[in-house]
C-alpha cells in the first residue's frame, strides 16, 4: 500500500473547498467535516444528523481504536451543518448515499470523491486520509504542540505522530540539503 500525504498547500485546500461548495453539498460537508476535525472517513461515515446539528461537540466511539472522543465543532463548521441540515430529519446520515433509503455512502465513493477533486487540483498521492493528515499539519503548525495531538491522534508517541503528519521526512530533508551549507 502506498503512503498519502497530507495536503500542505492552504491556498489548494481553499479551491477544494469553493469547488465542492459550488459542486456538490454532500461531499462538500464530507471534506469540511474531515478536514475539520481529523476524523478516520470510516467514523465520519457513520454520523447522523442528530449527532451533530445544533451541537457545540459531539461524541465518536472510534472504529480502530474502540475509544470514545469527544470532538468540538469549529464556528464555520457550525454554521456550514446549521444551513446544509436545517431540513433534514435527525435520523439521516449525514454524509447520505442516494442508494436505499438511509445510507451513508461506502467508503470507496468517498475515497473516489477526495481522489477525483484532488486530482482535478494538480495533487498526487491524496486519499481520505490525507484529510485526516493534513488536519493533522495543520494544528501542529497553529500550536506546535506534538504531545497534544498525539492523544487527539491516539497515537502511541510523539514520533508517530510527527511522521503520521510528514514532518518527519520534511525536517530530515532540510537538514540534508542545509548541511553543508
Amino acid at each position: 500500500m502506498r503512503e498519502v500525504k497530507a495536503i500542505s498547500n492552504e491556498e489548494k485546500i481553499k479551491d477544494i473547498e469553493n469547488y465542492l461548495k459550488k459542486k456538490n453539498e454532500r461531499d462538500y460537508l464530507l471534506f469540511l467535516i474531515a478536514i475539520s476535525t481529523g476524523l478516520r472517513i470510516g467514523d465520519i461515515l457513520k454520523i447522523r444528523v442528530e449527532d451533530i446539528y445544533n451541537k457545540n461537540s459531539f461524541f465518536v466511539k472510534e472504529q480502530k481504536t474502540g475509544k470514545r472522543k469527544e470532538i468540538e465543532l469549529s464556528p464555520k463548521l457550525k454554521r456550514e451543518i446549521k444551513k446544509l441540515c436545517s431540513s433534514r430529519d435527525g435520523s439521516e446520515y449525514l454524509i447520505k448515499s442516494r442508494q436505499g433509503l438511509n445510507n451513508p455512502i461506502t467508503r470507496h465513493r468517498a475515497y473516489q470523491i477526495i481522489k477525483e477533486v484532488a486530482e482535478l487540483h494538480g495533487l498526487e498521492n491524496i486519499a481520505c486520509h490525507s484529510i485526516r493528515k493534513t488536519f493533522g499539519r495543520k494544528y501542529y503548525e497553529k500550536y506546535r504542540d506534538i504531545e497534544e495531538l498525539r492523544k487527539y491522534f491516539n497515537h502511541s508517541s510523539s514520533a508517530v505522530t510527527l511522521r503520521y503528519i510528514g514532518l518527519e521526512q520534511e525536517i530530515i530533508n532540510k537538514h540534508v540539503r542545509e548541511l553543508w551549507d
